[in-house]
C-alpha cells in the first residue's frame, strides 16, 4: 500500500544529496521512450516540427461547444466540466506542466521539461528526476521535489481517475536533493509507468490546500505553465495571458511554442452559433470533420476574400474511434451475441454515400491502417499464445483476418444482414412476436441513445431505422454536454455516441487500463465507458506494458483489437484520417506536420497583420 500523507514525508531521505546526483551508476539522459531510444540527441535544439524563430506577441480565440464551471482538471466533482486550457491536448497545458514533455513527431518519446534530465535502470524498478534549477511557478516561486510529492499525496486522496490510481504503483517518493526525487516503484509498476510518471501534471504545494482539493474552484489556479489565467466568465470565456516571466521560453523542448500574448477560450452552445462566430471574426480557428460543413462552412465572404485559409493536414497515426457505445453493465447488452448482431445494423454505407458524400471509411480496428491492428490480417504465432487461455473470447472470423469485409466495402445494408443480425438475436434467445423482439421472459428488447449534437441526432437515426426493422425500439435523446457529462460519469445510459479518451495513438499503454481495464469498469469518471470487464483484456494490456520489444509489444497490440473487435463493445462509426481547418490568415503555423498531427501550440500571430 502506498504511505499516507504523514508517512510519505517521513520517507523523505534523511540524508541530502548533492543536487543532481543520481543514486546509481545510471547516468542521466535527456530524454526516454517507451521502446528504444529518442530520436533527438541530447543537443537538440528545438522540436523538428516546431519553429524556434516564431514572433511572439498578438492574440488567438478558440471557440469550443459546452460549458465549464471549474478551473481544476484534477477532481472528480465539477457540475459540468473544467475549463479548457487548464491542461489540454488541443490548445496546450497552458497552466500546468509535466516532469517531462511528448515529441508529437514520435510513437512515445518524452524529453526534458521541468525535470532537465531523469536517471533509471535498465529494469525500470525507480526514475530519479532531476529538476531544472529555473523551474518556477507563475508566481515566482521555485518548483521543488516537495511540490512533486505533494501532487501525488493530493492526486492520491482527493483526485480523480486517472489520477488517484497512480500511487498504487509506487513504493516511495524520495527527495535526493535540492532539485532531485526519486520514484522507486513496486511489482504492480510495468515498463511504461515510469513514462506516466514523467507526464503527469505537478502541481504548487503552496498553493493548493489538500483538505479542500476536490472542491470546485472558479479562482485562477497556479501552474509552472507559460500561461496565466487572467479572466474568467463562468462557462462562457475563459483568458489566458502569457507570462513574460515564463521560466521555460528557452529550454528546447519549448522553443516555439507558447507565441501568442493573449489566449481566449469562447464557449457555445451548439456548432451552428460557433461557426457563425467564426464567419464574423471572433473565433480564429475552426477545425471540422463533415464534408459537408467543410464544403458549405466557408463560403461566405471573407474567405473569397482570401481572408480565412483552409488546409488540410495529414497526420501518421490510427483514426480516433467514435461509435456507438454500449453499457455493457445493463442486462440487456451483457450477452456479446447480442452486440454483435447489433453492430452490423449501423447502416455506414447509407451513411457514408448521403450523408458524407463519400469521403469516409468504416472503422472497425481500434489501431486501423498501422501495424498494430488486427483487422484483415490472421493472428500470429506470438498473438495465438497470448490468447490461447482465452480462445473463447476471439470469433474465428476476428483471428484469421477475414471479420470486416463486407462492412469496409461500403455498401448499404440490405436483408441478408438484417437476416443474419436476427439469427445471431435468436441464437441468443430472442425471438419475433408481432413486431417486437422479445428475449425468452417476453421482455421486449428497447433502449435510448444519448446524443449531443445534431449530427449525432442524424446518424443515431440511421441506426435507429435499421434497428426498427428488425423489433427493436429505439428512442434518441439529445442532450447539451453538461448533462450528458453527468450520465456519462455515472455511467447513467443505454447506449450513446462518445470518443472521449480515444484519441488515436501508435503507442498505446497505460491509459487502456482506465478505458477498458476491468478495475475502471465501476470506477466513477473512468473513460470505461462500455464497462469492459475481461480478464483477456487486463491480460493484453499487462502483456503490452511489459513487452521489451517491439515484436512482442505489437502482437500484444493486436491481441487486445481481437478482443475489443469480437467483445463488440463499441458500434464504430467512419474515420477520415485528414484534419481540415479553416483559420483567419493573420495566422501561420511551422512547414512540418508532426506524426500525431498539427499543433496549434505552436501556432503564431503574424506581426504585420491588420
Amino acid at each position: 500500500m502506498f504511505p499516507s500523507s504523514k508517512s510519505l514525508l517521513l520517507a523523505i531521505s534523511a540524508t541530502m544529496l548533492a543536487s543532481g546526483t543520481a543514486l546509481a551508476e545510471d547516468a542521466p539522459v535527456h530524454g526516454i521512450a517507451m521502446h528504444g531510444k529518442p530520436a533527438l540527441p541530447a543537443d537538440y535544439t528545438h522540436f523538428p516540427y516546431a519553429n524556434p524563430d516564431a514572433p511572439k506577441g498578438g492574440d488567438v480565440t478558440y471557440c469550443v461547444v459546452g460549458s465549464f464551471d471549474n478551473l481544476n482538471p484534477f477532481i472528480l466533482k465539477s457540475m459540468r466540466t473544467t475549463a479548457r486550457g487548464v491542461i489540454d491536448t488541443i490548445f496546450g497545458n497552458l497552466v500546468f506542466e509535466p516532469l517531462m514533455m511528448r515529441s508529437a513527431d514520435e510513437p512515445f518519446a518524452l524529453y526534458g521539461l521541468l525535470a532537465e534530465s531523469v536517471v533509471m535502470d535498465e529494469a525500470r524498478s525507480y526514475a530519479e528526476f532531476n529538476l531544472d534549477p529555473d523551474a518556477t511557478w507563475s508566481d515566482g516561486k521555485p518548483v521543488t521535489p516537495e511540490d512533486v510529492i505533494f501532487t501525488y499525496e493530493a492526486f492520491t486522496e482527493k483526485g480523480r481517475p486517472p489520477y488517484s490510481s497512480r500511487t498504487a504503483k509506487i513504493e516511495k517518493i524520495e527527495k535526493t536533493g535540492d532539485h532531485s526525487v526519486r520514484f522507486t516503484f513496486n511489482e504492480k509498476a510495468d515498463r511504461e509507468f515510469p513514462l506516466i510518471v514523467a507526464m503527469t501534471p505537478i502541481i504548487p504545494q503552496h498553493a493548493f490546500d489538500i483538505e479542500t482539493f476536490d472542491q470546485t474552484t472558479l479562482k485562477p489556479v497556479t501552474g509552472s505553465g507559460a500561461y496565466r489565467i487572467s479572466e474568467v466568465d463562468p462557462g462562457r470565456r475563459i483568458v489566458f495571458s502569457r507570462n513574460q516571466d515564463y521560466w521555460g521560453e528557452d529550454i528546447p523542448s519549448k522553443r516555439g511554442f507558447d507565441n501568442y500574448d493573449k489566449i481566449t477560450i469562447e464557449y457555445f452552445l451548439n456548432v451552428n452559433s460557433m461557426v457563425e462566430a467564426f464567419k464574423k471574426g471572433i473565433c480564429s480557428v475552426y477545425a471540422e470533420s463533415d464534408p459537408v460543413r467543410r464544403q458549405h462552412g466557408i463560403d461566405f465572404p471573407a474567405a473569397r476574400e482570401g481572408k480565412v485559409v483552409s488546409e488540410t493536414f495529414t497526420n501518421g497515426v490510427p483514426p480516433a474511434v467514435s461509435g456507438f457505445f454500449f453499457n455493457t453493465r445493463r442486462e440487456k447488452f451483457a450477452d456479446p451475441r447480442v452486440r454483435r448482431a447489433l453492430s452490423k445494423l449501423y447502416d455506414f454505407g447509407w451513411v457514408n454515400t448521403n450523408v458524407l458524400r463519400g469521403e469516409y471509411e468504416r472503422t472497425l480496428s481500434y489501431w486501423q491502417g498501422s501495424h498494430l491492428s488486427a483487422l484483415g490480417k490472421p493472428a500470429d504465432e506470438r498473438e495465438r499464445a497470448l490468447l490461447e487461455p482465452f480462445a473463447d473470447r476471439v470469433t474465428p472470423e476476428v483471428m484469421d483476418g477475414t471479420y470486416g469485409k463486407m462492412e469496409m466495402a461500403g455498401e448499404p445494408i440490405g436483408r441478408d444482414q438484417m437476416r443474419e443480425a436476427l439469427k445471431m438475436l435468436q441464437e441468443a434467445g430472442y425471438s419475433l412476436e408481432g413486431n417486437a423482439l422479445v428475449n425468452g421472459n417476453g421482455e421486449a428488447l428497447t433502449f435510448e441513445i444519448l446524443v449531443t449534437s445534431e449530427e449525432g441526432e442524424k446518424l443515431a437515426a440511421v441506426f435507429q431505422r435499421a434497428l426498427r426493422k428488425i423489433g427493436i425500439d429505439v428512442s434518441i435523446r439529445l442532450l447539451d454536454d453538461s448533462q450528458a457529462q453527468q450520465r456519462k460519469q455515472r455511467y447513467d445510459f443505454d447506449m450513446l455516441i462518445a470518443s472521449v479518451g480515444f484519441s488515436g495513438s501508435l503507442s498505446p499503454g497505460t491509459e487502456q487500463i482506465n478505458r477498458w481495464g476491468s478495475a475502471a469498469a465501476n470506477a466513477e469518471g473512468s473513460f470505461n465507458l462500455s464497462g469492459a470487464a475481461d480478464p483477456a483484456i487486463d491480460a493484453m494490456i499487462d502483456a503490452m506494458l511489459n513487452a521489451r520489444d517491439m515484436d512482442d509489444y505489437s502482437a500484444a497490440v493486436r491481441a487486445m483489437d481481437r478482443l475489443l473487435m469480437s467483445g463488440a463493445y463499441v458500434v464504430p462509426m467512419q474515420h477520415d484520417n485528414d484534419e481540415w481547418v479553416a483559420y483567419w490568415s493573420d495566422l501561420d503555423h511551422p512547414e512540418k506536420t508532426p506524426l500525431y498531427g498539427y499543433k496549434l501550440q505552436t501556432w503564431w500571430h503574424k506581426p504585420d497583420a491588420e
